[in-house]
This record gives structure tokens, C-alpha cells and sequence, in this order.
């Protein structure tokens, strides 16, 4: 108050906000950007995309012509490959430099750059999530092995999209003889996100959102910046009224607030609301349906049989999304654990623009917790699509030439998982395929080469890989791939393809071949391939132990089914590993109880064990409860020469064995 008790302007507007809380219009929101600022932008696809706020500033230059010369910071891709998301800010003078993760759904923000309109970078979306991390905690640096060896390392392209790109923002450094990235961190002077309920205060939760990302970094960063943070959401609540362990956002990081209109509120781009999606309620796995007998559920099928489980799995969007189909079809899709980089943990993952969702979670975490577990070696398998394939073992997904689709979270799952797949069709271009009994036809052949000498960008380093222990398999629908210590080997090849005319005449380099076998025959008939069965079979490995107080060797085929020539090699291999090292003869009990065999191979199993037997074992007795079983066993024994009686419990075979 001044002397005469007038109020002044100031007090008047703080007095007007308590009223009103911070709750603003959109164009009130807008004017808080100024020239020149860094603003990022949270959004997975279309989910929790803050379209209202998009569509504000964009509203605002058109209009005014400000604010100019932004820098415009996210991490996925916000977009549905037309004009939605992030396409609102695709004008020349309204953006100076994009820090993007994917840029494969702003086809109109794509046009700048590679026209050189604006600055362009493209990061590893997991980078970009712990960069805003940094950001907020004021480190100078986000420090990760993330990127060695592809586009994004300084060696190369330090992720620069264009050659107007000067400033390198990627250096690499070491620590203890060991090479990392350093991505350099900025301050962001304006966060724009969304949740679905606001209070007076700003208090934001997010209770009808598909994701909840990295909003709280994201407000951080901006807030310990200096900067502002603007909040669209679906619907305003009184001060008080909101459970305190819901708020995803603090009211004190909040500054504006705007309710958006419902068309710009979607839940996702694809979906206008789904609360199986918020995990309100699960649904019936029923409602997967299966795929059609195409080159994709192929490629699928192959992949399927990578699987073990409890694996914990990342299925990447297009060609890996029919695994799930396949695994569901099968039904071992209860003995995965799989998560998409949004943060979902469990479930059945969507596709098409509702990708990153999930019906059926576990668990949702936050995108950024998401990659530290990533980036931890968490992830036992990942299954990604496989666009272009070099003689290095190196894949590109994130640059055609004139298209500029950035590598997402590619690099960051890629370098990380434990076994990576890389799945997708041998060529492209209108190839045509067709199944008939167990083969497969090439109808037509693509007419663009996948498979070439060397890819126009590195997203995945076939050299960084060869360096740690990771399994690299490349699968398509004729052949498999795999990257070996000494380059990348060709190992199998679906049955009906000619190996020179289908597969190296159709490749632009000659690739290892040393045991070259057929893909499973399983996976080119109709019915389900039983993978079930395989699932949940012990290994090998697993079956075989020898017991060296005793002098027995136990042998448990419980469960096994013998389906290929390579099931009869392991059990060679393995018995030969355990019992040549101990230079004596031993006492074998094999089980045999659900033993099952294809009846082309019965003749390979019995020779494998004649040669057993006489090589490594004194006396060896066998039995299983089947009845049917120990009579066609002993049959096949009796024929060639071998002990052939066959008992019908464990304890009658080792009596049995004690008394030779």
C-alpha cells in the first residue's frame, strides 16, 4: 500500500493470480516464450503430446511473426507423419536449431533441416531423456558409452543432420581406459508438457495419461534453468482436492496452466481415450489377433524361436510388433516380460500410433528410468527393425537419402540389450512371397537391395559389438544372419530358396558360410510350431550332470523333443564335453519319461547313442512310466545290438545299473 491506502498494480496482480490460481489462456501462456529461447516439448508419438500448446504457438507466429529463432528440444518422436505434434512449428524464422531423438513422424520439420533451414542434431532418445536429468541437477555434461561407434560419435558425425550444423554439442572422452560420450547440456527456458488434472496451484496429475515420461525432469530442468514450465490439461480441480501421491508435477515447478480443448486432448494420436491404456482395467488377451501366413509373420516365427523364459524383451515398432502376435499364437506370451521405452513393463504393446502404449502392464515408469535399466544391460533380448544391413554387420534405420527418419531409442536398446535381432525383409520394393508346403517361393523380387556393402548411416556399430559379448542376429524371411568375431556369417536359409540366386546374387557382398542349415520347416506351415514345448524344455546343458562320488552319469530327457539334426549334435557335444575330461568309463541312468522324437531322426538319435555308449560308458540303464515308449526304445536297441530292456522307474534302473 502506499500512503494513502491506494493498492498498487503490483499487489493488485498478485492478488488476481491467488484468485485464479494459474490457470491462464492459451495465448497468455504463448507470451511467456520469447526469442531466442530453448523450449522442449515432452511426447511419445501422440501420447501426452500437448497439441493445444503446439497449436498456441504456432497461432502466435503466424499471427505476429514471434517469437523467432527458437531452439527446440525432444527426446521421441511427437507427430502422426502429417501435421499434428511438432509439425505446428515446422515454419522457417519460428525454429534456428532442433536437438531431436526421432524425427521420423515431423515430416514438414524433416523438410527444414535437410534443406538446411535449421540447425539439426540427432541424439539417442534414452540420451536426451538423462540429459534433461543433468540439466536440472546443473551438471555440465551427460556422460554415457550411449552412441560409440555410429553417427552420433564426434569421429563421425557428432549427430549433426546438415552441413549449416556447426557447433559440436557430442564429445569423447575417457575414464579409466574406456571410451564414453559427453553430450553437452544447455539450460531450457520454457518446458511445455501436459497432464490430465490441474488444481489452483498447479498441481498436475496424471491419472488418464498413456505415459508419464520424463515431465518431472523435464519441469526441473526448466524451472532450475530459470526458465518457465506451461502444463496443458483435460480439467481444473479445487486447492486441496488432489490425493498428494498422484501429483506427478508440483504446483512449485508449474507456472502456467491451460485446459485444453477435448480435440486436443486426445489420449493418444490414435485413440481418443482408452483407460486400458492409463491401466484402469485389463483386458482379455483374446483380443490379439493372429497374423496372417506373410513374409512378416515369418520373419516373426523366426524370431520367436530366439525367445526363452523370463526373458525380459523390447519389441521395436513395424516388423518386431508381429513377435508378440506370434508369441500370444503360441501361447508362451505368459512367460515374457515385455517392455517398451515409454515406460511399460509388461503387457501387450500397441502399434501403429498408438505404439508405446500398452494394455495389461505391470508397471509404468517414468522413459528416463526406462533407459537406465536399458542402458544397464537390463534388456535380455530386443528385436528391432532391420532397413538397411552392411558387410560390417553395421544397420541403418535413421537416414535414406532425402528421408531423415533418426534413430530413437534404436541406439540406445541396440548397444545394450543382451541379444539383439534385427528383423525385417531381405529386400524391398514389391517383393512378393508365397508359402506352399513348407516352402518358400519368391513370387518377385524386391527391386532395392537391403543387404549392401556399406549402409549410409551407422545406428548400429557391427565393430562396437564385435568388442563385448552381445549376440547379433540379422533374420528376414529367406535367411539368417549372424556377427561372429570374424565378420558377418550366413547360417541358415528357409527351405525352398536357392541359396545363389535368391540370397548372394540378391546381397552386395559375400558373406561367411560355413554351416550353412535350413531354417525350421515349423515355420513355413500353417498350424502352430508348438514353441511351447520348446519354451519351456530344459536345455541341454541343463539335463546332463555326472556325480563324481558315485561314478554316475545322470541323463534327464524328461520333456525333451527331439526335432532337428542340431538337437542330436548337442546331446553328442555335451556328453563328449563332460565325460572325455575324466578319463574313465562311468555308470549312465537315462530318463526318458515324455521323451519325443521325430521319426525321420530316429535313426541319427539311436547311431548318436551307440556312439555314446561305446565311447564314455561302462553300463549304462534306462527307463520311462510310457509303456509304448520303452517298447519302440527297445526295439530300435535291440536292433542295433545295444542292452535293449527299458525300466519303468528311476529306482528299478539304478538297482538294475548297481547289480552290473
Amino acid at each position: 500500500m502506499n500512503g494513502k491506502g491506494a493498492v498498487s498494480p503490483v499487489i493488485a496482480d498478485i492478488r488476481s493470480r491467488m484468485k485464479r490460481g494459474k490457470i491462464v489462456s492459451i495465448d497468455e501462456a504463448m507470451r511467456v516464450i520469447r526469442d531466442g529461447d530453448t523450449v522442449s516439448i515432452d511426447g511419445f508419438i501422440g501420447g501426452l503430446a500437448p497439441e493445444e500448446l503446439l497449436i498456441g504457438l504456432e497461432r502466435r507466429f503466424l499471427e505476429t511473426g514471434e517469437p523467432k529463432n527458437l531452439t527446440l528440444i525432444f527426446a521421441a518422436g511427437i507427430g502422426d507423419s502429417k501435421d499434428k505434434g511438432i509439425n505446428h512449428l515446422a515454419h522457417e524464422g519460428l525454429l534456428q536449431r532442433v536437438i531431436a531423438g526421432h524425427w521420423g513422424l515431423v515430416p514438414k520439420l524433416q523438410r527444414l533441416a535437410l534443406d538446411g533451414k535449421i540447425e539439426a542434431y540427432n541424439f539417442p532418445q534414452g540420451v536426451i531423456t538423462h540429459l534433461y536429468r543433468d540439466i536440472a541437477g546443473h551438471a555440465p555434461r551427460t556422460i554415457t558409452h550411449v552412441g560409440l561407434g555410429t553417427f552420433v560419435d564426434p569421429r563421425g558425425q557428432g549427430g549433426k543432420v546438415n552441413s549449416i550444423t556447426k557447433e559440436d554439442l557430442v564429445e569423447l572422452i575417457t575414464f579409466d581406459g574406456t571410451e564414453y560420450l559427453a553430450y553437452k547440456t544447455l539450460p531450457i527456458h520454457v518446458a511445455l508438457l501436459r497432464g490430465t488434472t490441474a488444481d489452483m496451484d498447479g498441481n498436475i496429475t496424471m491419472e488418464k495419461e498413456a505415459f508419464t515420461l520424463e515431465v518431472l525432469q523435464l519441469a526441473m530442468a526448466a524451472k532450475n534453468s530459470g526458465g518457465f514450465v506451461i502444463v496443458q490439461v483435460e480439467r481444473i480441480a479445487e486447492r486441496g482436492a488432489l490425493n498428494a501421491r498422484h501429483v506427478k508435477i508440483p504446483g512449485m515447478l508449474v507456472d502456467c496452466v491451460v485446459v485444453a480443448k477435448p480435440e486436443n486432448h486426445w489420449q493418444t494420436y490414435g485413440s481418443y481415450y482408452n483407460p486400458a491404456y492409463s491401466c484402469e482395467f485389463k483386458v482379455p488377451t483374446a483380443t490379439i489377433e493372429s497374423l496372417p501366413m506373410d513374409e512378416r509373420k515369418i520373419i516373426a516365427r523366426r524370431v520367436a524361436f530366439e525367445l526363452q523364459p523370463n526373458m525380459v524383451v523390447n519389441l521395436g515398432i513395424g516388423m518386431p510388433e508381429g513377435v508378440a502376435n506370434v508369441a500370444n499364437e503360441e501361447g508362451i506370451f505368459d512367460y515374457l516380460t515385455l517392455t517398451a521405452e515409454a515406460g511399460s513393463i509388461g503387457g501387450i504393446p500397441s502399434g501403429g500410433l498408438d505404439f508405446g502404449t500398452a494394455t495389461n502392464m505391470d508397471c509404468l515408469i517414468d522413459m528416463h528410468a526406462q533407459f537406465d535399466f536399458y542402458d544397464g544391460g537390463g534388456l535380455d533380448l530386443a528385436c528391432l527393425g532391420l532397413a538397411q544391413m552392411d558387410s560390417h554387420g553395421n544397420v541403418n534405420v535413421s537416414r535414406f537419402g532425402p528421408k531423415l527418419a533418426g534413430c530413437g531409442g534404436f541406439i540406445d536398446i541396440t548397444q545394450n540389450a543382451k541379444k539383439i535381432i534385427f528383423a525385417g525383409t531381405f529386400t524391398a520394393g514389391g517383393s512378393r512371397f508365397v508359402v506352399e508346403d513348407a516352402r518358400l517361393k519368391i513370387v518377385k523380387e524386391g527391386s532395392v537391395k537391403k543387404i549392401v556393402r556399406d549402409v549410409e548411416q551407422i545406428t548400429f556399430s557391427g565393430k562396437t559389438a564385435q568388442k563385448g559379448s552381445q549376440q547379433v542376429f540379422y533374420i528376414t524371411e529367406r535367411c539368417v544372419f549372424t556377427l561372429s568375431s570374424e565378420g558377418v556369417e550366413l547360417i541358415e536359409i528357409a527351405p525352398g530358396v536357392d541359396l545363389e540366386k535368391d540370397i548372394l546374387a540378391q546381397m552386395e557382398f559375400q558373406p561367411i558360410i560355413k554351416n550353412l542349415r535350413l531354417m525350421d520347416e515349423r515355420i513355413f506351415k500353417p498350424v502352430p510350431m508348438g514353441l511351447k514345448d520348446d519354451l519351456l524344455s530344459i536345455p541341454i546343458n541343463q539335463r546332463l550332470t555326472y556325480d563324481p562320488s558315485t561314478n554316475i552319469f545322470y541323463v534327464n530327457f524328461e520333456g525333451l523333443n527331439v526335432r532337428t539334426h542340431e538337437d542330436i549334435d548337442a546331446i553328442r557335444l555335451r556328453v563328449t564335453e563332460i565325460c572325455r575330461p575324466l578319463g574313465k568309463r562311468v555308470k549312465t541312468i537315462v530318463n526318458y519319461d515324455n521323451f519325443s522324437i521325430v521319426p525321420e531322426l530316429e535313426d541319427d538319435y539311436i547311431n548318436m547313442v551307440k556312439y555314446v555308449v561305446s565311447e564314455f560308458y561302462s553300463d549304462v540303464t534306462r527307463y520311462t512310466t510310457s509303456a509304448f515308449l520303452r517298447m519302440k526304445l527297445g526295439d530300435e536297441l535291440k536292433s542295433r545290438q545295444m542292452a535293449p530292456h527299458i525300466f519303468q522307474t528311476r529306482e528299478e534302473a539304478r538297482m538294475a545299473l548297481e547289480k552290473q
